[in-house]
């Protein structure tokens, strides 16, 4: 089956620059001027935008809103990087950060020393965290390291336990793990793979489970799901089940393109990880603390995960925090395991770094005090069917998602076989588009995914239709206009 690597940057320098520099806020803002040929290497940003465009700097940020230099308002869509649930400037987790950091600005968790208020958010974790019962939790700074120290865990466990050739990991074609070696490695989009001599041999990739661009004809979400979970078993036995230590998958793939799973799938799989004796690590980053109208995409599915990585939602973006929670069974062996060799030689210098782990404390109290699950719930119907209405459009081939999270993928003809031609870059004007409207929205080839903060209310999200409508109003304008150059020439 070939998969759609949608990370991957398909229009050329020449069309993007031109995209942004025609249909975008003017490129000669102040803080473009004074920005352009930085002297930061910035993430996931080609070279020429550096030294020719220059970067949309941000200023400040005040609820669903942030502001750049030049003191332009754009509603941010996408949460930061899907990450900032509460908003901006929330009192109550800047004085948690301040009284931290007035009391004890940091202190390291290694060789049984910690800090009480480490102490007080793993318990909250473990209690937060309800799809099954687990035991532990380990701090770290990312989604990236949650999920690096997992692989290190399936590992350790697996030695452990006797079995050296049970190692390699599974994931899914169009997943997103993070950028550290083993994360993007497990990262199912093939750009991240480009010149870094990546995927590492231990991971392997099976199906995407995206319906709508995968299914065969007359097959059903049930008929679908069932044969990505035998190509998944086809796949552990070409392996040999002894060699297959874990399988990974976010509850919806978020990054890769807001992919919900199809019904039954996850009751599928799990019964094949189940049969083999596979480690089931759910990745939470994204999902976790309500975006999905749970408080975990495991309560949604009904997952029951022997592993769990989350972070960003976590401290809503405050303050740079992740963890990993284990089950009892893993945790058993860990210890006895560590209690023969001396130690458990793995940690951060930052694991479990005081100021952030009261971040999110505070930031697990406003979720509950807040009834975010609920409003999210609530919000939802308003944002997805506001959202549907541009099903009609003739350059949106399908609209998904669920909770607060949700893509738009363009496409000619409707048809997930008919993609517009790269040079047109028709999700970058689009995402220009939105920018020059006073709206941040995520851009990947023809993919555009909305996020925007658990906060929201009821006008902005109206506000969020209203500019997502005229910014395609000119793209479906934009198509029009290459359609005719290519007919005419």
């Amino acid at each position: 089956m070939k998969h759609a690597a949608i990370s991957a940057p398909r229009a050329s320098k020449l069309t993007r620059y031109a995209s942004a520099s025609n249909a975008s806020v003017d490129s000669t803002t102040e803080s473009k001027k004074c920005f352009k040929g930085h002297g930061m290497l910035a993430p996931f940003t080609s070279g020429w935008q550096t030294t020719e465009l220059g970067p949309l700097v941000i200023d400040k940020s005040e609820g669903c809103y942030v502001y750049d230099i030049d003191g332009n308002k754009y509603l941010d869509s996408l949460a930061g990087l899907w990450c900032n649930a509460l908003g901006g400037n929330e009192a109550r987790l800047v004085a948690a950060a301040t009284a931290q950091l007035n009391k004890l600005p940091f202190y390291h968790s290694f060789w049984n020393k910690t800090t009480k208020v480490s102490l007080d958010l793993a318990e909250e974790l473990l209690q937060t965290f309800t799809a099954r019962k687990m035991a532990k939790a380990f701090f770290v700074n990312s989604g990236s390291e949650a999920n690096d120290t997992q692989v290190k865990l399936v590992w350790y466990y697996n030695n452990a336990l006797g079995r050296p050739k049970k190692k390699k990991i599974i994931a899914r074609m169009n997943s997103y793990h993070g950028t550290t070696l083993v994360a993007a490695s497990l990262s199912g989009l093939p750009p991240m793979h480009q010149q870094f001599d990546l995927p590492a041999p231990f991971t392997l990739h099976t199906d995407c489970p995206h319906y709508w661009r995968y299914h065969l004809p007359g097959e059903t979400e049930e008929e679908f799901a069932t044969r990505l979970a035998d190509n998944l078993e086809n796949l552990i036995l070409k392996e040999g089940p002894e060699t297959i230590a874990a399988f990974i998958a976010e509850p919806v793939i978020g990054a890769g393109g807001v992919i919900p799973p199809p019904a039954t799938y996850f009751d599928k799989v799990q019964a094949v990880l189940k049969k083999y004796d596979i480690l089931f690590i759910v990745d939470e980053v994204i999902c976790a603390f309500g975006r999905l109208g749970e408080m975990f995409g495991s309560d949604k599915y009904n997952l029951k995960p022997d592993m769990v990585s989350m972070a960003k939602a976590l401290s809503s973006a405050y303050i740079p925090i992740g963890a990993i929670l284990i089950s009892p069974e893993i945790s058993e062996v860990i210890y006895s395991e560590s209690n023969k060799l001396g130690s458990f030689f793995h940690g951060f210098t930052y694991s479990g770094h005081p100021v952030s782990c009261a971040v999110a404390l505070e930031s697990l109290k406003l979720y509950k005090e807040r009834n975010i699950v609920e409003r999210v719930r609530n919000l939802a119907p308003k944002f997805q069917d506001g959202m549907r209405i541009f099903a009609d459009s003739p350059i949106i081939g399908e609209i998904r998602g669920t909770g607060l999270i949700l893509a738009v993928e363009f496409t000619d003809n409707k048809s997930p076989n008919n993609p517009f031609p790269s040079e047109w870059g028709i999700g970058t004007y689009f995402a220009t588009q939105c920018q020059k409207y006073g709206m941040i929205v995520r851009e990947a080839v023809d993919n555009v995914m909305l996020c925007p903060p658990l906060i929201i209310s009821e006008e902005e999200i109206d506000e969020l239709i209203s500019t997502f409508g005229k910014a395609l109003k000119d793209t479906e304008d934009r198509v029009k206009e290459l359609k005719a150059q290519k007919q005419s020439n």
